[in-house]
């Protein structure tokens, strides 16, 4: 059975498309103009909008380039990748009075090392999409408003070094899949509503330095 006409051609735009964004990326590049990774942007505009600021600390997301223009707490890598982009490596907004929710936009941000809302009044549960940030080293999100259970995916943070979520109003137990974290020294979950065991595999954690 062959294709249809309209699936071919619409085959053929896509992968225009998909050439034509890494041809602009490279030219950026070259041109000594790198700009943010379309897909980091769109991700970043939508954890924007799922926080409420009324001290207005993040007013210069709505304009410019993230990476270029230095929005406030947008920490970018300063190399620029093989498509000609530049990424993210870390949020670091802490005590800016945001309210509001965590995005599951996070999750698009695949290059970050540093994910930190500390003290602020976020509220809503843990993104279960953090966990698709493998290069994750730190994830700081204690003083808030947090609820729900943690996510199983956090457990499979290979490059995790911290985790912070004291603080909060987390329910449930801790994830069997913490066992997998053998990078993270340090786990601060204090005052919270946990329940259940401990994991009895984290004392075989070789790199833990605090629970």
């Amino acid at each position: 059975m062959y294709p249809s006409r309209a699936w071919s051609y619409g085959l053929r735009i896509a992968a225009w498309f998909c050439w034509s964004s890494l041809l602009i990326g490279a030219k950026n590049s070259i041109a000594g103009n790198p700009i943010t990774s379309p897909v980091e942007v769109t991700a970043l505009r939508a954890i924007r909008k799922s926080l409420i600021d009324p001290n207005n600390n993040l007013s210069n997301w709505d304009r410019g380039d993230p990476c270029t223009s230095k929005w406030t707490g947008v920490i970018c890598h300063n190399d620029i990748l093989e498509d000609g982009y530049l990424r993210v490596d870390g949020l670091q907004l802490m005590r800016m009075n945001l309210s509001g929710n965590l995005s599951p936009e996070l999750g698009r941000l695949l290059n970050m090392t540093i994910l930190d809302f500390m003290w602020n009044k976020i509220s809503g549960s843990i993104p279960k999409e953090i966990g698709n940030i493998k290069s994750l080293k730190l994830l700081l999100l204690n003083g808030n408003q947090l609820t729900g259970p943690l996510p199983e995916e956090l457990g499979y943070l290979p490059k995790l070094n911290r985790i912070q979520i004291d603080e909060n109003n987390i329910s449930g137990p801790i994830p069997t899949s913490f066992q997998y974290l053998n990078l993270t020294m340090h786990f601060h979950m204090n005052n919270n509503s946990i329940s259940g065991q401990i994991p009895p595999q984290l004392s075989r954690l070789p790199n833990l330095v605090h629970l």
